[in-house]
């Protein structure tokens, strides 16, 4: 009997216990739909399951990892809450492994929010001969990658991206306008739609960087980025393509009355006696978007010694920029200047260009060497032009890198040929770190003025040459210089735009 006293508070407590666990389990089912919280807690019905061949690949959280791969279905890059980035297809949700092509189904999750850095599109196609290509759904890998923060995709979004290195992929959506509709910019002679040419399936090629996306050209964006700028283009005859294929790319190809020819502002006009002006130069009223191009083949200043004589010798003064970028820096703001395929003896006997260093003729057998002399001017004036920068502080200033030729058992004047008409005959991808075009590269380094780097990626497009179809050039002589517009300098844009 003593003991009883004890047993009921023994058992009193039991019930309150369970009193208050049956109250809590009450609540806890009461609120259990209406708490986020809880329900976070149990796995995802709609988590991505794997098929054992397909493997997650570690992703560096600063890269943006692309399959090396020659084909993708048109996808998409998909955000879910759990930060895993997956392929959702256009018209299945599935994905397919590179070695047999074995579906995976991937379920939606109805709150998947779209990756607002992903890819716009991821679109190729396979070559099978030269003018047909077929279109081939395959992805390689499922690529899964870690949570990243709001700032460190900022970050991951403004890194630089380097556009030298990457693959020439088919897209069907190029080209960016019509070598047929085009003829307000772009002159006959490098219009291979207007020739005997049959084959176009180099125009069905874009750049895609290794590493990142490259921004999609449109000519409305390109004018309002350059809205009451101008963009110069200064250099030879490849610098001249790379003016009108912009003019065209502008345009979409379109006939367009509305633009300006503002060439007499620029000083752009045919000289007595002459055929055409050193350049040309138009402007968009829309957005007060002037576009131009002069002619200086050499980056440096041509002066007639005899101007009363047409038929005088120019001093080549190799320590001087053109009189024209001297003139009309402060009016420039972005600048792309080339130099290259002019620094011969043939050029230099036919232009009547004789060198001339500190306002004499030069007699420094070290600079009369061709190479030297080249690097001689185009150090000297990339040299003026970065003392220039701080003076122009809203000016962007590009050298752009050699173009290659693609002869062939011979040069223009011996034979020399190009003739293939297969896109990706000499290879598709580019993959090494350093320039192809040494003496651009040395040319920028420790100046302020950046490097186009086009020369590698050009070098695997032999086929996109005027080659054999040229309408100006004599029988057996091939172009193999210069390019079919529509066609690669329509890339060197595309990179020059993402640039600025």
């Amino acid at each position: 009997m003593k003991g009883t006293p004890y047993k009921m508070r023994w058992r009193a407590k039991e019930l309150s216990l369970a009193l208050i666990i049956l109250v809590c389990t009450t609540i806890f089912i009461l609120t259990w739909d209406r708490s986020p919280t809880l329900t976070s807690t149990l796995p995802s019905k709609n988590q991505l399951q794997l098929s054992p061949d397909i493997k997650t690949v570690p992703v560096d959280p600063k890269t943006h990892v692309k399959e090396d791969i020659s084909t993708l279905t048109r996808s998409e890059t998909v955000n879910n809450k759990e930060g895993q980035h997956v392929d959702k297809t256009r018209s299945t949700n599935t994905a397919k492994s590179s070695s047999d092509f074995e579906e995976v189904t991937i379920q939606k999750k109805e709150a998947a929010a779209k990756h607002k850095h992903s890819p716009k599109r991821e679109e190729t196609n396979v070559i099978e001969s030269g003018s047909d290509s077929k279109l081939i759904a395959e992805t390689n890998n499922v690529i899964l990658r870690g949570n990243t923060s709001e700032q460190e995709e900022k970050s991951m979004e403004h890194q630089a991206c380097d556009y030298r290195k990457g693959k020439w992929v088919i897209d069907d959506r190029r080209p960016l306008y019509s070598g047929h509709g085009c003829k307000q910019w772009l002159a006959p002679m490098w219009a291979c739609r207007m020739m005997q040419r049959q084959d176009f399936a180099f125009e069905k090629l874009r750049w895609q960087p290794k590493d990142c996306e490259m921004e999609e050209f449109e000519g409305s964006k390109f004018l309002k980025r350059m809205k009451d700028k101008t963009l110069a283009f200064v250099g030879d005859s490849l610098g001249r393509q790379q003016f009108q294929s912009l003019m065209c790319m502008i345009t979409a190809g379109k006939n367009s009355p509305d633009v300006l020819d503002v060439g007499k502002d620029y000083g752009l006009v045919i000289p007595p006696g002459g055929k055409r002006p050193n350049g040309w130069a138009y402007r968009f009223p829309s957005t007060n978007t002037t576009v131009l191009y002069y002619w200086s083949s050499t980056l440096c200043d041509l002066e007639p010694l005899n101007i009363l004589n047409p038929q005088t010798e120019y001093a080549m003064h190799l320590d001087r920029p053109p009189a024209f970028l001297r003139d009309f820096l402060d009016r420039i703001d972005v600048l792309v200047l080339n130099s290259g395929h002019h620094w011969n003896r043939g050029k230099l006997k036919a232009n009547k260009w004789i060198m001339y260093v500190g306002g004499e003729p030069n007699t420094n057998r070290r600079i009369a060497d061709m190479g030297s002399a080249k690097n001689f001017t185009i150090h000297s004036t990339l040299k003026w032009l970065n003392s220039q920068l701080p003076k122009h502080p809203h000016l962007k200033a590009f050298y752009r890198s050699i173009s290659p030729r693609h002869f062939v058992n011979g040069d223009w004047n011996s034979g020399g040929s190009c003739n293939n008409t297969i896109p990706m005959s000499i290879g598709k991808e580019v993959l090494q770190e350093e320039s192809t075009d040494q003496s651009a590269a040395n040319a920028v380094r420790g100046t302020r003025i950046a490097l186009l780097d086009i020369t590698a990626l050009s070098q695997v497009r032999d086929e996109g040459h005027i080659s054999r179809f040229s309408l100006t050039a004599s029988p057996g002589v091939q172009d193999c210089l210069h390019w079919c517009l529509p066609g690669v300098p329509d890339t060197w844009n595309e990179i020059l735009f993402a640039l600025i």
